[in-house]
């Protein structure tokens, strides 16, 4: 089964006049008009989902924005790995040629693609690419090679097994040292620690990518972070709710700034803030 569908932007459309004293307030307007078009569209696309016969094992949703020379990798990967399976992707308005790309896959079986006009952030595209999933387990994977998609079927193990609910892939469980910057081992330390203060964890790796749910949990969560306040926020209301958490060792592969990587001092500071709302309420 192969889906593309291109949701649409309000950079184009509904703009307010320039001579238009509620510019501001107009736009907003129009944002939000077109965020919730591309709720409807999601929903609806979910109830066609549903009604394909033969769910697979385990959705895979990859989060995309400007990967264009690693995604193709990724995806070849994920479609490698000896489990029966569907890959949802985001493109989250990519500018570096990976949207024409995976308009060029279709016809591609078990692939799903959403193609945004507009950069909304990561948590938002994960919302609407976990909307599309039919599998028993999601899964996350980024679309950068830090992390190897063989050690999928890692992750998802204990959720197999029975286990657990949610499984994280651990960057720290090791004893190699795989993340060459003290700054980005000691920050992950830092918001992995206030992480399981608020929220009584005892996780090595709160800001992983390698996240794994049943999927009638994840669907079942409200998720309002648009960027890496995912993270916290997720991890925050699963916690809540009296799901079982285990974290098993994956590979890691970092990479810096100069080759692309997103985070930066700000999604610190959200995460905090994501923390302490989140572990309390919605």
């Amino acid at each position: 089964m192969n889906k593309i569908l291109t949701a649409t932007s309000a950079s184009t459309e509904n703009r307010p006049s320039a001579n238009d004293n509620a510019r501001g307030r107009g736009f907003d307007n129009s944002e939000h008009c077109m965020h919730l078009l591309e709720e409807a569209q999601s929903l609806v696309q979910q109830s066609i989902d549903d009604d394909q016969p033969g769910a697979p094992e385990l959705s895979v949703v990859i989060p995309v924005f400007n990967e264009r020379d690693t995604l193709p990798q990724v995806i070849a990967a994920v479609q490698a790995l000896p489990i029966t399976k569907e890959i949802i992707i985001i493109d989250d308005g990519s500018s570096d040629g990976t949207a024409d790309w995976l308009r060029s896959q279709r016809g591609k079986s078990g692939l799903t693609i959403v193609l945004r006009r507009r950069n909304r952030g990561k948590g938002s595209a994960l919302r609407m690419g976990f909307r599309h999933c039919r599998g028993a387990i999601i899964a996350i994977q980024d679309a950068d090679l830090e992390y190897d998609p063989r050690d999928l079927m890692k992750v998802i193990r204990p959720i197999q097994d029975g286990l657990s609910d949610i499984a994280y892939g651990s960057r720290y469980l090791g004893n190699e040292v795989q993340d060459p910057s003290f700054l980005h081992r000691l920050g992950n330390r830092v918001l992995t620690g206030l992480s399981n203060v608020t929220t009584g964890l005892r996780l090595t790796d709160m800001e992983t990518c390698y996240k794994a749910f049943r999927r009638e949990l994840i669907q079942g969560v409200t998720l309002r972070q648009c960027r890496f306040g995912f993270e916290p926020e997720v991890t925050a209301k699963l916690a809540r709710s009296g799901q079982r958490f285990m974290e098993v060792p994956i590979e890691y592969q970092s990479r810096g700034y100069d080759e692309g990587k997103k985070i930066g001092w700000r999604d610190g500071v959200n995460a905090i803030y994501c923390m302490l709302r989140y572990s309390r309420w919605d």
